[in-house]
């Protein structure tokens, strides 16, 4: 298990497995950066609108998406995001649909334990993607823990507003910044999750059974957790489809990356906006008439919509 410094904690990958949460170590790599391929066909787990997106020309060009997660390790899996089944390592997983959202976007592989701070490109939008968790016993405060140099950059990335920080709600069925009530975390809380409430650049990312449509709502995903009455998780909470009977993916590990492309989608389009700026445009463009018994509690500000977020010619 990996350790927080000052307290033992283990780090979880969101994904939904034969329990609530799938434990990984990785060995401390260095982040390698790729490119991922230009115009990829459409897949039916993606929303359409992503397809009104690419033929408008917006696909993430000029924007980074740095993934935090497991490159190395003895716990590949399978699934489908493509026509041809895959076995492989769960940040291949993340990194991968990132790119396929956001084709034209730069992709960064980091470990998860590499313990070195995320370095942001100097050009464009920055994007990062935390498709896991933190978990030490329930009861500490942020101020008690002792965070790596990654974490502590993703934190203050977050909270300065030099990257949108999409993090994956988590799996537990709990209010993000709550203790784990049941399975193996029981009594254990995400402390990143935690440390990252307030934040002016993050987006918490819940997962829905499917993508949703006026007449066919979707409803929260059994496993995903929820925003809850901290109306300051609520407005920066936001669920997307995670559609695990096409894909055979579940969890909110896959919610995240589907949010940290349309946010380097738009900012292809909205070269000079900020960080926070992006954030704020997928938070307030968020529809609810696509999700079924509406509440905040529950699904955040709501459903991103990347088409209602590029609509606008400008936004501030």
């Amino acid at each position: 298990m990996r350790r927080l410094t000052g307290l033992f904690g283990a780090v979880a990958l969101l994904l939904v497995a034969s329990s609530p949460f799938a434990l990984a170590e990785a060995a401390a790599a260095k982040p390698k950066t790729t490119t991922a391929v230009a115009q990829p066909p459409y897949y039916s787990w993606m929303s359409t609108d992503v397809v009104g997106a690419w033929a408008a020309g917006y696909r993430g060009a000029g924007t980074t998406i740095t993934v935090v997660d497991e490159y190395s390790g003895n716990d590949p899996f399978s699934g489908k995001f493509t026509n041809a089944t895959q076995n492989q390592l769960h940040g291949y997983w993340t990194s991968e649909e990132a790119g396929l959202i956001a084709p034209s976007a730069t992709i960064v592989r980091q470990s998860y334990n590499s313990g070195t701070a995320v370095k942001l490109s100097t050009t464009g939008l920055n994007v990062i993607n935390t498709s896991y968790a933190m978990f030490a016993k329930a009861g500490y405060s942020v101020s008690q823990i002792g965070w790596s140099a990654q974490e502590s950059s993703i934190i203050a990335d977050a909270k300065n507003g030099k990257a949108v920080v999409v993090k994956a709600a988590g799996n537990d069925s709990v209010a993000v910044g709550t203790a784990v009530t049941s399975g193996s975390y029981k009594g254990y809380q995400d402390y990143l999750a935690t440390a990252l409430i307030g934040s002016q650049s993050v987006i918490f990312a819940g997962a829905l059974n499917s993508n949703g449509t006026t007449s066919n709502k979707a409803t929260l995903a059994y496993y995903s957790d929820t925003a809850g009455s901290n109306t300051t998780v609520q407005s920066h909470f936001l669920v997307v489809g995670v559609n695990g009977s096409t894909t055979g993916l579940y969890g909110t590990s896959f919610a995240a990356p589907i949010l940290s492309g349309y946010a380097a989608v738009l900012g292809s389009k909205f070269k000079s906006a900020t960080a926070t700026q992006i954030t704020n445009q997928l938070l307030n463009t968020a529809r609810t008439n696509t999700l079924l018994n509406y509440n905040a509690a529950t699904y955040g500000r709501g459903e991103a919509s990347l088409a209602n977020a590029l609509a606008p010619v400008s936004i501030h």
